[in-house]
This record gives C-alpha cells, sequence and structure tokens, in this order.
C-alpha cells in the first residue's frame, strides 16, 4: 500500500524545508534505512533517513524547491502501484481542513472543555535533532513568573546527542512548567506556557495531566505563526541584549552567554563571538580562558562532601543518577551491535621505533603537529584502501562495499562516548587529520558536533593508549564491519638482528564482523597496517 512521505521538521525552528538533492530518483527501490534526500533546513544540510520500503513512486518536492514542514514529499509503494488518489486527496486536504475546522474546534471545546486564552502560547518539548524522541530539561534559565522576550533562552534541553539551548519564539510571562529540571518527556509534549501576566492556564494544565491536551488545542492560538516566521529574521539577526564595548560599539550577547559571563565575572569587550553577525553565545564564554580556573574550583569544592559521603562507617548507600540521553543512546547502539553482529578479534604487536623518529622530524616543521594517533588513523586509510572487504557494510541481503574511506574516530566525553567523522580520510594529509581530529574532538566536549559531523563512517578507531592501557577489545561501531583498538607505546626489551635491545612496541586489536570480514582478511588487514606504521615513509611517498 502506498505511503506519503512529508517534509520531516528537523531543527526546532524549521518551518520549511529545501531539497538540496534527491539520492533515489523514481523508480529506485527503496530500504528502511536508505537515505531518501538531503534537505536543507534553517540550521543545516541533513540526511533524510526512509522508515519504509518499497518502490519511490512519486517526487513531490523537486532539488532546489522549498516547500513547507509536513507538506507531501514523496510517495512509497509497490511497483507500479496506483497513488493518483493519494495525490488527489493530499491536494484537497487544505480545502477540507478549513471546512472542518470549526466543526472540529467546536466538537473539542464542548468534549473537553478546554479552550487557550487569548495572549497564551503552548510551548511543547522541540526536536532537536533527527533521531530524537525525547527530551531531557537539563536546566531551566527562567522561572514562573519571569519576563520572557522573544529570543531569550528559555532551557537548556539534553538530547539524545547532545545538550542544546532552547530558545523562545513567543514573549510574556512564564505561567507554567510541564517538565522540571532532570525529568524527561516526549517530543511535542508540554513543557511550559507563557502568556499575559495572572492569566489562569490551569484548565490547560489539568488537560495535559489527563491527556486531553491535544496539538489541536497546542496549535488553536498558533495560526499567525508563519507572520511571525516571516519577521523572524530581524529577531534573531538582532540579539534581545547587548552591551557596549571600550569604543561605544554594541556586544551582542546571548542571554545564557551574559548569564555566565556575570557569573564567572568576564568582560564580554574581552571575548570574540563565534555566532551570527559576531554573536557572542555559550561556549564562546565557556572556552575564554578564565573559565577555566573558575570550574577547577568548582571541582575541587564538590571533593569534601563527595569524600564525606562516601566515608560513612559501617553503613551502604546507594546514589541513583538518572541516565543521560546520550547515554541511553549508547547503550542502546552498543548493545545492538554486540548481540546482532558475531564479533572475533585479532592482535598484532608493532614495533614503533620509526614511527617515533619519524614523527620528531615532522614536528620540527613550521605549523605541523601530529600524534601517534594521526599516524594510526591515516595507516588504517591506506590499509583499507588496499582491503576494501573491510570497509564494507552488511545487510542481509547485499554486502555493501563502501567505495569512499570516512574513519570514525573515537572521542571520550564526560558523559560517554562520541565518533566523530573524518570524511574521505584516505586524501588527507597526516597534519590535515591532525587539524582536524582537534577541531571534531573540541566540538565534541563543547557537545556541538552536528548530526552529520557523527555519520556516515565506514571504520573506526579508538584509542585508550594515552591512559596507559596496553591492550583492550572494542565493540564494533555498527555499520562499520571493524573497530581499531590502539594501545599505548610501551618500552620494554625486543630481539633485533639476533640481538636483545631496548624497542618502542604498541598493540593493535582488531574487532571484526564475521558476517564481512574473515579471519585471513582481518589478518592481512593488520600485517598491511603494521607495515605502514613500521616504515612511515611509505605513508609519506
Amino acid at each position: 500500500m502506498a505511503t506519503i512521505i512529508n517534509m520531516p521538521r528537523l531543527s526546532d525552528t524549521m518551518e520549511e524545508g529545501v531539497v538540496a538533492s534527491w539520492l533515489k530518483k523514481v523508480g529506485d527501490k527503496v530500504e528502511e534505512g536508505d537515505i531518501l534526500a538531503e534537505i536543507e533546513t534553517d540550521k543545516a544540510t541533513m540526511e533524510f533517513e526512509s522508515f519504509h520500503e518499497g518502490t519511490l513512486l512519486h517526487i513531490g518536492v523537486q532539488e532546489g524547491e522549498t516547500a513547507p514542514v509536513d507538506s507531501l514529499l514523496a510517495i512509497i509503494g509497490e511497483e507500479g502501484e496506483d497513488f493518483s488518489a493519494l495525490l488527489n486527496e493530499n491536494n484537497s486536504a487544505p480545502a477540507e481542513t478549513k471546512s472542518e475546522a470549526p466543526k472540529a474546534e467546536e466538537s473539542k471545546a464542548a468534549s473537553t472543555n478546554t479552550s487557550i486564552p487569548e495572549g497564551v502560547k503552548v510551548v511543547t518539548m522541540p526536536r532537536l535533532s533527527d533521531t530524537m524522541t525525547e527530551g531531557t530539561v537539563a536546566s531551566w534559565l527562567k522561572k514562573v513568573g519571569d519576563k520572557v522576550e522573544e529570543g531569550d533562552i528559555l532551557a537548556e534541553i539534553e538530547t539524545d546527542k547532545a545538550t542544546m539551548e532552547f530558545e523562545s519564539f513567543n514573549e510574556g510571562t512564564l505561567l507554567h512548567i510541564g517538565v522540571q529540571e532532570g525529568e524527561s518527556a516526549p517530543v511535542d509534549s508540554l513543557l511550559a506556557i507563557i502568556g499575559d501576566a495572572g492569566t489562569d492556564v490551569s484548565s490547560l494544565v489539568e488537560a495535559h495531566k489527563a491527556g486531553t491536551l491535544t496539538n489541536a488545542d497546542a496549535s488553536e492560538k498558533q495560526e499567525e505563526a508563519p507572520k511571525a516566521v516571516e519577521n523572524k529574521t530581524e529577531a534573531v539577526a538582532t540579539p534581545v541584549e547587548t552591551v557596549s564595548n571600550n569604543k561605544g560599539g554594541r556586544i551582542f550577547a546571548s542571554p545564557l552567554a551574559k548569564k555566565i559571563a556575570k557569573d564567572k565575572g568576564i568582560n564580554l569587550a574581552d571575548i570574540k563571538g563565534s555566532g551570527e553577525n559576531g554573536r557572542i553565545i555559550k561556549k564562546d564564554v565557556e572556552n575564554y580562558t578564565p573559565a577555566a580556573k573558575v570550574e577547577t574550583q568548582a571541582t575541587s569544592t564538590a571533593t569534601p562532601s563527595a569524600v564525606t559521603n562516601f566515608a560513612i562507617a559501617g553503613g551502604e548507600s546507594v546514589e541513583e543518577v538518572k541516565n543521560s540521553q546520550m547515554r541511553k543512546a549508547i547503550a542502546k547502539a552498543l548493545g545492538n551491535s554486540k548481540f546482532s553482529a558475531p564479533h572475533f578479534y585479532l592482535n598484532i604487536e608493532v614495533d614503533m621505533d620509526n614511527a617515533i623518529e619519524s614523527r620528531k622530524i615532522i614536528n620540527q616543521m613550521p605549523d605541523t603537529k601530529v600524534s601517534f594517533n594521526d599516524m594510526v588513523v591515516k595507516a588504517s586509510a591506506m590499509a583499507l584502501r588496499r582491503h576494501p572487504q573491510v570497509n564494507t557494510t552488511w545487510n542481509d541481503d547485499v554486502t555493501l562495499y563502501n567505495k569512499h574511506i570516512n574513519i570514525g574516530v573515537a572521542v571520550a566525553v564526560p558523559e560517554g562516548l562520541v565518533v566523530p567523522v573524518l570524511r574521505h580520510t584516505d586524501h588527507m594529509n597526516i597534519n590535515q587529520i591532525d587539524i582536524e581530529v582537534r577541531e571534531l574532538a573540541s566540538k565534541a566536549r563543547n557537545k556541538k558536533l552536528t548530526p552529520n559531523e557523527m555519520q556516515g563512517s565506514t571504520f573506526t578507531v579508538s584509542n585508550l593508549g594515552m591512559f596507559g592501557i596496553e591492550s583492550f577489545t572494542s565493540i564494533i561501531n555498527q555499520p562499520n564491519s571493524a573497530i581499531l583498538s590502539v594501545g599505548a607505546i610501551v618500552q620494554k626489551p625486543v630481539v633485533k638482528n639476533g640481538e636483545i635491545v631496548v624497542g618502542n612496541t604498541m598493540k593493535l586489536t582488531l574487532a571484526c564482523d564475521h558476517r564481512t570480514v574473515d579471519g585471513a582478511v582481518g589478518a592481512q588487514f593488520l600485517q598491511t597496517l603494521k607495515t605502514y606504521l613500521e616504515n612511515p615513509v611509505t605513508m609519506l611517498a
């Protein structure tokens, strides 16, 4: 049966999307999980994944065209299926909706007695990433009774990928908070209510608790949203709160950035903004040098209480810590990988003496600084080119041989692990790899990675050598077929030319998906990787 695919809402402020490119054409087979198109939102160009399988029967928005959220994007069904009825139904839907709307509203008002007072806006949990199904309120920047201006940061919301600032598109007084700090709620559920001070919204709150506050209720008073969006460009480009620098010029800063700067005693005039039109945002203040001292003091202050808690003589205690959205996503992904892909592991030891000397020479060049991990990433990319079986993806019916080499580099963050991706790694030199890894790692630690920067890897490298770990095994980062675990460089006695000498060695462990990579293939890959690392000049040739 044919299914209508609508223009998705890929960001919290997205009202319409532009189809940058179609990855499928009419008549192509579509599997669940295939990328249908690349869609440009108001924030980024993102891949749009199909949740249906069948044949692409119709494309409703051509490349370069713009369409509102929830309008017809495509139709998927069985090959040769007649979908004209769906097209006619979709074309007539707006008129029918308008004619039936008054009756629907009258019926709803009669059955639920929940009407939104004039000037009141119901704010729902936004979808801040393409895979987000629920969000956790990390912190509220406003409390009930506070004045809210358009552009103010209402709250910090934790998704499955990052913690993001949620900006208000309405102004008024914060009348009600529906999700408390630390609590989670599904996308589109009641987050807050904004309106005129003193307005009674108890009926809306009760309706929400009873489950009778529907999308129709929440959007009933938002018919003027398109006009607001039309005028929004100027409002966003001109921040609500500004200060002046020493020269009398205006300094643009988000409310949250101002609050953090004030708390830390930082002069905004000393900070260079990275936001739109030079606007100073949260990360600019947090990355400013004095912030590190404040964080250190906060850490040392927290330590005594933790020790005191732990030192209760003869007592037993358990602390319950709510799982973050990132932690849940990691658990789900790694659980699926471990229990669906048959893992096996191969180990090899590499002589790193030549690599150490080569690195010293490379780092003597101006504006150049590479790490051993950069050398491993480069060697892996070159080895993958020679052993394409390792650069594959398993599907039930076919094995996909990736012609491109995108290496994911595992980065530890306070809440877990993220894997930013180096695209076309085999075409990068070691210095380019170093620059990009540092930039992506910094974004990861500041929770500023975009979904696109964490997708599309064909192989993964995980390095715990800097923590002194000599050898370990990793869980495959699907849909990759393998992941390389890199241990520490250890100085120890080795045999060279029949003599025992002091050498530097490093252990590598390759975890392979046995559905795509056999033992001999994995072993040959490791031998090639070993050759590159033991003779770094071959990587520079």
